[in-house]
């Protein structure tokens, strides 16, 4: 009768090991909080406030952005133009688009350093982050504008939990409350309030006050944020991953509750998105996102019965 051979030290130890790569490969791309909060939503009610981002299906796929060679970062939609703006980062430029992705108008940046996203305020009224100086700059954009100057705008720099390229990458701005949300990309992956910048009431005096808020910032299950979006409607607050390809959208008390996911297969894309830099919401709920260097993307929510 032959004996029982007892696994080899080694062949333990390498299992052992194998098992604990695994457990830090999950947690470092979040993907036992991703799969718990699926499985949950499987048997939990559809949240009636929710913006259902997982029932939107894709558009207009991948378009490229004729003209534009530039990798684009960012997209806001602007209510009053009714056409939606991005930046470039390379030869910066703020870009005019249209819903459907044509390239309407091109304004050279002055001294922006690295911008990285850009926000609707107002009319005629923008703010564009520098990434490295973690700067805000407010614009003003008029009909005949053809370049602007940093120099001649009012702005601000943050310089907190500075890392090199890893500093602001999205916007977002609630227009009742006053707030401007600001991104950092990751290493640590934040999202700030910032209340009074811009300046919006001259008889009052110039004061910041920046937040943060720990609590909806651990519970965010992606690896890095690349853009922001508030909707006004809701009050919810949409987060915009690259490397998860997820869209995450978070409540007012910042808990998740839906998604969008950008990998092929999935809400009607035939493709991965490549690497997702912005997104931004229309008046009706559409969603547009651009990818560089130069892809377009339209998402919409089907007529509810």
């Amino acid at each position: 009768m032959r004996r029982l051979v007892r696994p080899k030290p080694l062949l333990l130890m390498l299992s052992v090991i194998a098992l604990i790569v695994l457990v830090a490969v999950g947690q470092y791309l979040r993907l036992f909080e991703r799969t718990w909060f699926n499985v949950q939503a499987l048997w939990q009610p559809v949240n009636a406030q929710s913006i259902g981002l997982d029932q939107y299906q894709v558009a207009i796929e991948a378009r490229v952005i004729d003209g534009l060679d530039d990798d684009v970062s960012a997209l806001t939609f602007d209510p009053v133009r009714k056409s939606l703006f991005t930046v470039t980062n390379q030869n910066a430029e703020l870009i005019e688009l249209s819903l459907e992705g044509k390239v309407l108008r091109r304004v050279a940046l002055v001294g922006f350093g690295d911008p990285e996203a850009v926000e609707f305020i107002s009319a005629d009224t923008y703010v564009i982050t520098d990434e490295r100086e973690q700067r805000l700059i407010k614009i003003h954009l008029e009909t005949d504008t053809i370049f602007l100057d940093a120099a001649d705008a009012e702005q601000m720099t943050l310089g907190v939990h500075m890392s090199g390229n890893k500093g602001f990458e999205g916007l977002a701005y609630d227009s009742v409350g006053k707030r401007l949300f600001v991104a950092k990309e990751r290493d640590p992956m934040l999202i700030y309030e910032v209340q009074g910048f811009p300046h919006y009431n001259p008889e009052k005096s110039y004061a910041v006050h920046v937040v943060n808020n720990p609590k909806r910032d651990a519970g965010m299950f992606v690896r890095d944020l690349s853009s922001l979006q508030y909707d006004e409607r809701s009050g919810h607050l949409l987060a915009l991953s690259d490397e998860s390809r997820l869209i995450l959208e978070l409540d007012v008390d910042g808990r998740p509750l839906s998604t969008l996911s950008l990998s092929k297969g999935r809400q009607g894309l035939h493709k991965t998105v490549p690497q997702a830099e912005g997104i931004a919401m229309d008046d009706d709920g559409t969603l547009y996102l651009v990818s560089e260097p130069n892809l377009f993307y339209v998402f919409k929510k089907p007529p509810q019965p």
